[in-house]
């Protein structure tokens, strides 16, 4: 997975003229010791930030090695104007954090006062509208506040990535899928580029790979991959042809920026022109780190790869589709797993999700598409799906979204993934989220978001949350427990 950046930590600490400023350093220097017995490197800037002068200074020593994203350390009360300065000149992510009182022994010449000054931080950092990621508490020990930067990492990871990225799209939405439509102001105010080509461009450079050398090889990859699964070897050819059609076109239009997500129309034109759905061609870019989101769904592509990089791991993008039945409810799930039946719901695309994330994955046609493309024959123009039911364990579903009114939202939820035989079609799992029903009503349905989620594997919804909130999404949607009502919710059950 090579589509996102590399971090590089780096931490200055602050201190107010009137405190002694090795307090400052001597609290750096246990922060930096602590974070790299457990987490890893980060580089020490030996500038501690007093005045304007300092900061400066600072801001030289970090660029020049490399740092991209930057922890302010108050060690005692801080220097409001210099810190945030720092923030606001430093090229990248920042983080604000405070130093916790060591000892009841030592409240004279060894009180740091950093509970006070981040307050006068944040209120500074608002007045010169600046975005910091501030922790729950951002007030510790050594070891809490070098644990409190490892959590920043993932974040830091994502907004480096944003502010590097672009999503290349093919054609439009398909007809009567609105849903996937949104404005694009927002993602030139998060630093996103887009690119929007017609399906004729895609279907040009197809054409042009025909017979290209490197066909085999991915046909072989794709052998290794599907093992039992290759139902259909027949198709595997153009498939192939696409994947390196995808990867060049990735390589020729990066431009100005590092990392590439793919927004691409897949139906219903697409099968009858190229002879194949490219589902499993989707699945095998997203396990490379390279989103690719179905039904020209830009914001669906955007929010995979945030999971991508949160998650340093591979991501899927599904329909929230189904409920799960009654009886399949009551014979595999009720007294096995603390979930009503509300709390349950299927998820599913074509055929979309990685191999490795699939119990089982198996080459198929696309069962929906066949029914009004090839019905009651052969499947050979809707071949192409990767079908299977998902790997059960944790996840987190959420999304990030500019909805009508061109306005960022965002939502995200924990759960996980049953083991629970689907009985389906598809890429598909039994999904489980606590209060899911009410979820789905006073989130979902009433903040109008698309029927699309993306899917981590495993809870990363502290992160995700924290970056929606760095980002600026004003109110980020989440599955509230029994006892916090929604403002939208009805009282009177």
């Amino acid at each position: 997975m090579k589509n996102m950046p590399e971090i590089k930590l780096g931490i200055v600490a602050v201190s107010r003229d009137c405190f002694p400023m090795e307090l400052s350093v001597k609290r750096r220097e246990a922060v930096v010791q602590a974070y790299k017995k457990e987490h890893g490197d980060i580089f020490e800037c030996l500038t501690t930030v007093e005045n304007e002068k300092h900061m400066r200074e600072a801001l030289k020593e970090v660029n020049e090695a490399g740092v991209n994203a930057l922890v302010v350390y108050l060690g005692n009360f801080g220097p409001e104007t210099a810190e945030t300065l720092l923030a606001k000149e430093f090229n990248g992510p920042v983080m604000f954090v405070a130093a916790a009182e060591e000892s009841g022994d030592n409240l004279i010449n060894g009180r740091g006062d950093a509970y006070c000054g981040m307050l006068n931080a944040s209120y500074n950092l608002a007045l010169r509208n600046i975005k910091a990621y501030i922790p729950e508490y951002p007030v510790g020990t050594a070891t809490e506040v070098a644990d409190m930067i490892a959590e920043f990492r993932p974040i830091a990871t994502a907004l480096v990535g944003i502010k590097n990225l672009k999503i290349i799209s093919f054609g439009p939405r398909p007809q009567d899928f609105l849903a996937c439509n949104a404005p694009i102001k927002q993602l030139y105010n998060l630093g996103v580029e887009i690119e929007e080509n017609s399906e004729l461009d895609l279907y040009a450079a197809f054409n042009a790979h025909a017979n290209d050398s490197r066909i085999p090889e991915v046909i072989a990859s794709m052998e290794k991959e599907l093992g039992e699964g290759n139902k259909m070897p027949g198709i595997l050819p153009k498939l192939a042809q696409y994947e390196i059609t995808l990867l060049d076109w990735m390589e020729d239009h990066k431009g100005s920026r590092e990392f590439i997500v793919f927004a691409n129309k897949c139906w219903p034109s697409f099968q009858t022109q190229f002879g194949f759905v490219p589902c499993y061609v989707n699945s095998r870019l997203t396990a490379m780190g390279i989103a690719v989101s179905c039904e020209v769904d830009i914001y669906g592509a955007l929010s995979e790869y945030i999971g991508t990089c949160i998650s340093e791991d591979v991501v899927t993008l599904l329909d929230i589709n189904n409920s799960v039945p009654a009886d399949m409810y009551e014979s595999e799930i009720k007294g096995k797993f603390d979930y009503t039946l509300k709390d349950t719901f299927m998820a599913f695309h074509c055929g979309n999700t990685a191999a490795c994330k699939l119990t089982c994955g198996t080459m198929k046609n696309q069962m929906i598409m066949a029914r009004a493309l090839e019905p009651n024959q052969e499947p050979n123009i809707t071949r192409g799906t990767l079908e299977g039911d998902i790997i059960p364990g944790e996840i987190t579903f959420f999304r990030l979204q500019s909805n009508a009114d061109a306005e960022l939202t965002a939502y995200v939820a924990e759960g996980e993934v049953l083991p629970v035989a689907t009985r389906s079609f598809g890429a598909i799992g039994v999904f489980a989220i606590p209060e899911m029903g009410r979820f789905y009503r006073h989130v979902l349905i009433e903040k109008r978001y698309p029927h699309h989620g993306a899917v981590a594997f495993g809870h990363f919804g502290k992160a995700i949350y924290g970056l929606f909130e760095y980002l600026g999404v004003k109110e980020v949607g989440f599955n509230q427990p029994k006892g916090m009502i929604y403002n939208t919710e009805n009282p009177f059950k």
